[in-house]
């Protein structure tokens, strides 16, 4: 299994790669550039060959263990041009980054409708990823599943299909699966029939063929409550026999696994500080699961342990997702009554209208 996180780029991609190599990943993830702002100057030669000489050093092969992200700002399902040709032409640049860091994975959120038909949507970053596809020579542009908020595109399996049917080079294309994402969208993972369930659906409406990697993060939010809330490993409400199940399947051999768990925590001064240790202590917590028993008493108190350690977390967020359910189910509610209000006067007039229609037709 190859487990990683996704580390900084700060200063150059090539100091990616001992940030990976510090917190004993054997796969990674990074931003090719800054995600936040739309102008980034070139690659430096020093960073270009820096990234493939520590990759070397440190046998790391960035051709199927390296996945970085794609910018935030781009929404390939854009309608306006001007819109649409930004985001295009941020997407190109990173794969032909990725192109010359002989990087062969590239990770990227579908886009969003911005209330548009969904259909058509999902044709427009189609159509944007064969435009990609004929500019560059070898990147595997990778879809990452979303967690169904608004009017994203990507929490169905059906979303990854139809977009993939779209695309001409289907050797190009390729899906991430983000675990807290697909919880949050109802997809559930936690037992093994249940993961059984969820992951032959994946392979009935997209594809084995089409996994190329896992985002592995926890979920601070309920199933299906459509929250894209990242928790450490089994401290959410997946809880650690969903990664059991994912640790044992012996089809995820191979795919770069990326932990995008917080790892903020309050230094000695009261001041936010990002500790590293986390992630270098859910890598060996991973890869720990391969094989083990989950019956065995070793793994029930591992599992009882992280469970109570996200306990106050999982209910402040639950009970925030009550009381979003009770709201919109008042809106609701008053919505329904409103409504049977406004049938009940048309049929008072309706009545009205008859009634007179009929008295008309007496006298007459």
């Amino acid at each position: 299994m190859y487990i990683g996180a996704h580390v900084s780029s700060a200063g150059g991609v090539q100091n990616s790669v001992g940030n990976a190599v510090h917190i004993g990943a054997n796969a990674f993830a990074l931003f090719l550039k800054s995600q936040r702002k739309w102008a980034n100057p070139p690659m430096t030669p020093e960073s270009l060959q820096g990234f493939k000489t520590l990759s070397k050093e440190h046998g790391f092969d960035a051709h199927k263990h390296c996945l970085p992200h794609g910018s935030y700002l781009v929404n390939l399902a854009a309608l306006e041009k001007d819109k649409a040709d930004q985001a295009y032409t941020g997407f190109i640049d990173d794969l032909h980054r990725c192109e010359s860091l002989g990087i062969t994975l590239y990770n990227f959120h579908p886009g969003n409708t911005n209330g548009e038909p969904r259909p058509a949507a999902i044709g427009r970053i189609a159509a944007q990823l064969n435009k990609a596809h004929a500019a560059t020579s070898s990147v595997v542009t990778v879809l990452e599943n979303m967690a169904g908020q608004g009017n994203v595109i990507g929490s169905s399996w059906e979303d990854l299909r139809d977009i993939i049917a779209l695309v001409d080079d289907k050797a190009r294309v390729g899906v991430c699966i983000d675990t807290c994402h697909a919880f949050a969208a109802g997809h559930d993972l936690r037992t093994p029939e249940q993961f059984e369930q969820t992951m032959s659906a994946f392979s009935r409406i997209v594809g084995d063929e089409y996994l190329r990697a896992f985002h592995l993060n926890d979920s601070k939010a309920p199933l299906l409550s459509n929250r894209d809330l990242h928790a450490n490993i089994g401290t959410g409400f997946l809880g650690l026999r969903a990664f059991h199940n994912i640790m044992n399947c012996d089809k995820f051999q191979g795919l770069p696994m990326v932990l995008e768990t917080p790892i903020d925590r309050k230094g000695p001064d009261g001041k936010t500080i990002e500790d590293k240790q986390v992630w270098a202590d859910e890598i060996k917590l991973l890869e720990s699961l391969v094989g083990m028993d989950p019956e065995s008493d070793g793994f029930k108190t591992l599992e009882r342990d992280l469970h109570a350690k996200g306990a106050a977390e999982r209910e402040r967020i639950q009970e925030q997702v009550d009381r979003k359910s009770a709201k919109d189910g008042k809106k609701g509610g008053a919505a329904a009554k409103a409504k049977g209000k406004q049938q009940t006067t048309l049929n008072v007039k309706r009545g009205r209208k008859k009634k007179e229609e009929t008295s008309d037709e007496e006298s007459e």
